[in-house]
């Protein structure tokens, strides 16, 4: 039922992040010039073979691309429990460059990339890359669509566009899935949701990946009609809300128990009915997002998916996508 589709050969248009392809064919590969998502025009050459990957890491265990990597994140190489179930070495394999927003400027530049992939979300970080002459490229997924879109990008600049666009079938079958199962609740019946980050008030606004996902599990981000990312709400706001089910960002620093048990929330109806979740550490930003959609639909509808065996559907999932089992990795609590 959830297995993936065989890939169709065709042209893939990076449209949302703007993406002019102008290549130039030569005896080492293909130019692309493209801009990236703060409007720089960026011209790297493929397949790139010194990439640094300061967001973007869960992809590798799909392209395949390690020996074309010279290092990552610091999450990712010492808190990514993916890359450790496919390389169990990860950390030995890559030295420590730092994150998007405190990276080793130092390191960078000894490594001698012909790729940095980071966040665009400080500007100021990309433009002091630039200047020190690391061929950086900005990416912020804010749509699921958009997310397709950069996966293909990292696809395209590693020559695995063919791993990648099947990763992304894998995706759309799994969410197609759960859309078709939650469209049989009925609209009176559909739950108002809250996905809050870093911060307990830190909820998730109408334009980002985390948006996407609520929609698709049939659930209503009470946030949508904030025009940002995420943003920080007064308690009273989210007590006026009165979401119905509340997920926690996987790598928030409190807990469900945190949530539950603090009085001030106690009226939230989420709260009273102990429909607080927190997600896995899992990168929403990867194919790990459509697992997580069928955990959150399920878990939120389980008459929708009772003759669903969830932990097997993932697993599958995994195979597929990644090449090991569900069990290598962190399970999500149910």
């Amino acid at each position: 039922m959830l297995r993936c589709a065989r890939l169709k050969s065709r042209l893939f248009t990076f449209t949302l992040i703007a993406l002019t392809l102008l290549p130039a064919w030569a005896s080492f590969g293909e130019t692309l010039t493209f801009r990236d998502k703060i409007g720089r025009t960026v011209t790297i050459q493929t397949p790139v073979k010194r990439a640094i990957l300061l967001t973007g890491a869960d992809l590798l265990p799909v392209t395949g691309s390690w020996k074309q990597v010279v290092g990552i994140s610091r999450t990712a190489r010492e808190d990514n429990d993916l890359l450790r179930a496919v390389k169990p070495d990860v950390a030995q394999l890559f030295p420590s460059v730092g994150d998007n927003s405190n990276f080793n400027i130092e390191m960078l530049l000894q490594l001698k990339p012909d790729m940095v992939l980071s966040w665009s979300s400080n500007p100021a970080n990309i433009h002091y890359m630039d200047k020190k002459g690391l061929p950086v490229v900005a990416v912020y997924p804010e749509s699921i669509t958009e997310l397709y879109e950069v996966m293909r990008l990292q696809g395209k600049l590693f020559g695995r566009e063919k791993q990648v666009e099947s990763a992304i079938v894998c995706m759309e079958n799994m969410f197609n899935f759960v859309r078709k199962r939650v469209a049989a609740v009925p609209p009176s019946q559909r739950k108002t949701a809250l996905w809050i980050s870093s911060k307990p008030t830190s909820v998730t606004g109408g334009i980002s990946v985390n948006n996407d996902l609520l929609s698709i599990v049939g659930q209503n981000n009470l946030g949508q009609g904030i025009k940002e990312h995420s943003t920080d709400v007064p308690l009273e706001q989210i007590m006026s809300w009165n979401p119905d089910v509340i997920y926690i960002w996987g790598r928030a620093s409190y807990s469900v128990n945190d949530i539950l048990n603090n009085p001030q929330w106690r009226y939230i109806k989420a709260v009273k009915e102990r429909r607080v979740f927190k997600a896995p550490k899992w990168d929403t930003w990867s194919p790990r997002l459509a697992p997580l959609a069928l955990w959150m639909a399920a878990t939120v509808y389980p008459k929708q998916f009772s003759d669903i065996d969830v932990t097997k559907t993932i697993d599958k999932f995994y195979r597929n996508v990644y090449g090991i089992p569900y069990s290598k990795v962190t399970q999500i609590e149910r």
